[in-house]
């Protein structure tokens, strides 16, 4: 039984003289540039896609344009393309047409190979000042267990830790009468962190009751046993606290209040560069992100109360 013909494979039967074009250029390749078996194998590769997707087109090889190839490429990245795949193919592109042109054939040149456009930028999930507050609420402070939670929650949003930085923070980095809390975070670097006097009442509360659970360690935030919380254990809590509060728990976690930190942050006016320090970004590009979250926030408020903007 014959097996099946893939893209993987160098095609023999396209229309349109895409076969003739492409067992020309293998033999370029291999005989002319002498490139391996695996290179040439990795140009046709890509460049069958690019023949399937031509022939479904009704395209020649000969008659590609910068815009069909513009919009070939994003087709490839709307199917989940990596962008080095992209960067590959973009390469293979570029050698199949300078090869056309050699032979002098028509169409594009390898100059038409433009990279596609960026996908929409995916803005980081965030909850209102409302939202937040709702879930600082939501522990039983009656409770000794709920009073830790409030802590934890209080320290979360006021100081953007991740849940790692959270987990295995240790009681002796909260610095309480000076109102900040050091961390090691990613790649072993340190940072200072300030928080506010919400968190500091809670975190002394939380301190006044922790000896009673016996801590093994030197964790701030311990469970009934002893034992430092873990991430897992984080995350639930949280989700839990999310029901609560009447809020989507899907739309709730430990980074969603980290955003927030951020954003709101920002929207209150903080210097980018201190937010960056904050959260301990190394690359300020990382931060940027919180800005357009911030514009966008902006943008809805104007619309909605400015005599002039049409909403």
């Amino acid at each position: 039984m014959p097996r099946a013909k893939t893209h993987e494979e160098p095609e023999h039967g396209w229309p349109l003289g895409w076969s003739g074009s492409l067992r020309e250029f293998r033999a370029h390749l291999a005989v002319e540039r002498g490139l391996s078996p695996h290179t040439t194998s990795g140009y046709l590769s890509d460049l069958n896609h690019l023949a399937a997707w031509a022939c479904g087109q009704e395209i020649p090889a000969t008659d590609l344009t910068r815009d069909h190839l513009t919009v070939f490429l994003v087709s490839q990245q709307s199917e989940g393309k990596a962008p080095r795949s992209l960067a590959r193919m973009s390469s293979s592109l570029r050698a199949f047409l300078t090869f056309l042109r050699m032979e002098g054939g028509g169409g594009a040149g390898p100059e038409a190979v433009v990279k596609p456009p960026r996908p929409p930028r995916i803005l980081p999930r965030t909850l209102s000042e409302d939202q937040v507050e709702a879930l600082l609420h939501a522990p039983d402070t009656a409770t000794p267990l709920g009073v830790r939670d409030r802590a934890w929650l209080e320290l979360t949003y006021a100081s953007g830790l991740r849940v790692s930085e959270l987990a295995g923070l240790p009681a002796l980095s909260v610095f309480l009468d000076e109102g900040f809390l050091r961390v090691t975070g990613k790649g072993r670097k340190e940072r200072l962190i300030p928080f506010g006097s919400s968190a500091e009442t809670w975190i002394r509360a939380w301190l006044a009751l922790r000896s009673g659970f016996k801590p093994r360690g030197g964790e701030l935030f311990v469970g009934q046993r002893g034992d430092g919380l873990t991430r897992q254990h984080l995350w639930r809590l949280l989700k839990g606290y999310a029901r609560s509060a009447g809020l989507r728990p899907e739309a709730v976690s430990p980074h969603v209040l980290r955003h927030a930190f951020a954003t709101h942050l920002l929207d209150h006016g903080a210097d980018l560069r201190a937010v960056q320090a904050m959260l301990g970004h190394a690359d300020i590009s990382t931060t940027q992100i919180y800005t357009h979250v911030h514009q966008s926030r902006l943008r809805a408020l104007y619309d909605q109360m400015h005599p002039r903007s049409g909403g």
